[in-house]
């Protein structure tokens, strides 16, 4: 008999009832501590203080309008992330998901209204994920996301991760874009080199197409600087934010440059949720909390004592790790062990990591972990790994 929640998840026994900072409480007590952060969600930790004052403020005065009607808080934080970013104009979405849908739409409406319709490929690369939208699995194209779901939207070029020669031959009269994560994070905590995507946005230029980055997973604050992209010193088209932004409330945004949004006039594409009162409000708490003068040099200190400290664990632990990947706090240990007993060895001992592809576990604590938790997780692995090696 099917349960009442669609069983699309293979999930771990665990209940949480509360949280609070870095760490999650279960409903018999336990303490884990939680380097997953709800995948790259809870950017700020558990019940942060300034989300929660906003949250019920806005609450209790207004949780939603529709976007037939000004919504002032919907201003102000685009107008905060037009000033910290390269972007002219923003979008608001529920999700990642819908904002893959938008970036998409906006590509292709951009070279229709430029009179080239023909322009409508979308180049992407192995090992990405833009969500599980039909746009989403299509531009990802591998069986585990596609099978079953034809026939899939088309006009998108898979390439292999880093090919750049590749991706300059597969440029023709019918690409729109280039889209691409900075750090994939579904794919294994994998970077694209800063030489690369400065290339890339050559390419792009060159090609007079546009580039889309996804920093879903990868931006506000994740790798130390508001946006991973930041550190090539390279500015996208057009970018397709959420989870952070919401630091747990659902929230998206695709920002885009005044000439690649040019296409998108009133009627083109809508909401009904997108942008209301309350995941705006918190979205602005989030921002101006991360843009805090001092808060990303705070993350990239402590990331760099994390990925001390984990370089150490790597080296006691040689049978179970195998390397570290990723930058800031978006960080992977490749294992040698199976990553999913890595994870249920975590579980055992209260903390928490996330599974990725290419045999990866990921650590995506929240912004504000504090020296004392980065030694609890060292710890904390540290007797996981040893259980994995004792057996």
């Amino acid at each position: 008999m099917i349960p009442s929640v669609l069983p699309t998840y293979n999930r771990a026994p665990l209940e949480f009832v509360k949280g609070e900072g870095s760490w999650l409480f279960e409903a018999d007590g336990r303490r884990f501590l939680d380097l997953g952060s709800g995948i790259a969600v809870n950017a700020l930790g558990h019940a942060h203080p300034k989300l929660v004052e906003v949250l019920t403020h806005q609450a209790q005065n207004l949780w939603h309008v529709s976007n037939l009607y000004k919504i002032p808080q919907q201003e102000n934080l685009a107008d905060l992330l037009v000033e910290h970013t390269f972007a002219d104009t923003v979008f608001f979405t529920n999700s990642g998901t819908e904002a893959c849908e938008l970036a998409v739409k906006m590509a292709r409406k951009y070279f229709f209204e430029k009179d080239q319709p023909e322009r409508v490929e979308i180049i992407t690369f192995d090992g990405s994920f833009h969500g599980r939208s039909s746009a989403g699995i299509a531009a990802v194209g591998t069986e585990k996301m596609v099978k079953g779901f034809g026939p899939l939207l088309p006009g998108f070029v898979h390439l292999t991760f880093g090919d750049m020669d590749g991706l300059t031959n597969a440029i023709s009269d019918k690409t729109a874009a280039v889209l691409i994560e900075p750090v994939q994070g579904e794919g294994g905590i994998r970077p694209v080199p800063d030489a690369e995507l400065k290339a890339l946005r050559q390419i792009c230029d060159d090609a007079g197409i546009l580039l889309i980055l996804d920093e879903v997973q990868c931006g506000v604050g994740r790798t130390g600087k508001l946006f991973a992209h930041e550190w090539a010193g390279i500015t996208p088209d057009i970018m397709m934010v959420a989870k952070g932004i919401g630091g747990g409330f659902p929230l998206g945004a695709v920002l885009a440059t005044e000439e690649a949004a040019s296409g998108m006039t009133a009627g083109t594409h809508g909401s009904t949720y997108g942008g209301n009162p309350l995941g705006c409000a918190v979205g602005c708490a989030v921002v101006e909390e991360v843009m805090t003068p001092g808060f990303l040099e705070d993350v990239n200190r402590r990331a760099g004592l994390l990925r001390q400290k984990l370089e150490g664990l790597i080296a006691a632990h040689p049978d179970v790790f195998e390397e570290l990947r990723g930058s800031g706090l978006m960080l992977g240990l490749k294992c040698k062990a199976l990553n999913m007993d890595v994870v249920q060895a975590g579980y055992d001992n209260a903390v928490i990591t996330v599974p990725a592809a290419d045999n990866v576990i990921r650590l995506l604590p929240p912004l504000t972990l504090s020296e004392e938790d980065i030694g609890e997780a060292i710890t904390r692995l540290d007797k996981a790994a040893t259980a994995i090696e004792q057996g």
